[in-house]
C-alpha cells in the first residue's frame, strides 16, 4: 500500500480535463519524481492529491485513510506540506518570521524545528532577520523549502524546486532534498530538469496529456531509449 496516492485522477479547473485518468503515488522514505512536456498536468496531479482541485473521478489516500474530500487544510493537518513554484515565501517578512508561518498549526515549542532548518540551510541562519523578499531566487527557495519543513511534514511535495536557480544552487537543493529522504519523509516534486531530478530518484512519473505514459524506477526511466528521446533529449 502507498504511503500517498492519487489513483485514476481525472478532472482540471473548470473547462476540458487536465488530468484523464492518471496515478501517481511515493511511498514513505522515497522520492518520486513527476517529470513530461508543458503542458502534461504534472503540477495538477500534484495540486489535485494536496486538494487544490476537484476531481471528477479518482481518489487520493494518505497512509491508508481516503483524504479525497477533505479540504487543503486538512491535508495539511494531516501531515502533507507543499513548496509552490512561484509566490512562494512572504516578502514583507524576514527569514524568521517566514519559518515561523511555517509552523502555524504547531502547538509545541518547535524552535528546534528552527535550529534542525538552520543546519540544513546555514545561510538562513545568518539572514534570519532579512526581509525574504531581498533576498536572491536561491535563498527564497530555501526559505520556502525549510517553511515546508517547519510543520514536520511526513509527505513534501516541490513544485518545480530549481526554477530559475543558478546550477550551483540547483545541485545545493537536490542534496538538500537527498537529506530530508534520509529523516524518512517521503517527497514527491515536479521537475523540469528532468534527468538530474530522475538521478535522485526512486520512482518517475512521466505524463503525457494528463495520461501515465511510463512509470518506473528513476534508473529505468533514464536508460529507456524512449524516454531519453522523448523527454530527455536524446
Amino acid at each position: 500500500m502507498s504511503f500517498l496516492i492519487g489513483e485514476n485522477m481525472t478532472g482540471g479547473y473548470g473547462g476540458a480535463d487536465i488530468l484523464k485518468g492518471c496515478t501517481v503515488d511515493v511511498d514513505e522514505g522515497e522520492i518520486a519524481v513527476i517529470v513530461g512536456p508543458n503542458g502534461a498536468g504534472k503540477s495538477t496531479a500534484m495540486r489535485a492529491m494536496l486538494g487544490m482541485l476537484e476531481l471528477k473521478s479518482g481518489s487520493v489516500r494518505f497512509r491508508g485513510k481516503e483524504i479525497t474530500h477533505l479540504s487543503t487544510q486538512a491535508r495539511i493537518a494531516e501531515g502533507i506540506a507543499f513548496v509552490p513554484q512561484t509566490n512562494n515565501v512572504f516578502v514583507n517578512m524576514t527569514v524568521l518570521e517566514n519559518l515561523e508561518m511555517g509552523a502555524f498549526l504547531r502547538q509545541d515549542d518547535f524552535r528546534e524545528t528552527i535550529e534542525q532548518v538552520f543546519e540544513l540551510f546555514p545561510i538562513l541562519a545568518e539572514k534570519q532577520n532579512q526581509l525574504a523578499g531581498e533576498l536572491s531566487g536561491g535563498q527564497r527557495q530555501q526559505v520556502a523549502f525549510g517553511r515546508a519543513l517547519m510543520s514536520q511534514p511526513r509527505v513534501l511535495m516541490l513544485d518545480e524546486p530549481t526554477a530559475g536557480v543558478s546550477p550551483i544552487v540547483m545541485d545545493d537543493l537536490f542534496e538538500r532534498i537527498l537529506e530530508v529522504r534520509q529523516s524518512g519523509v517521503a517527497i514527491l516534486m515536479v521537475e523540469q530538469n528532468a534527468r538530474q531530478a530522475l538521478s535522485i530518484a526512486d520512482k518517475g512519473f512521466v505524463l503525457v496529456i494528463g495520461e501515465n505514459r511510463h512509470t518506473d524506477t528513476g534508473a529505468a526511466l533514464l536508460a529507456d531509449p524512449e524516454v531519453k528521446r522523448s523527454f530527455l533529449g536524446g
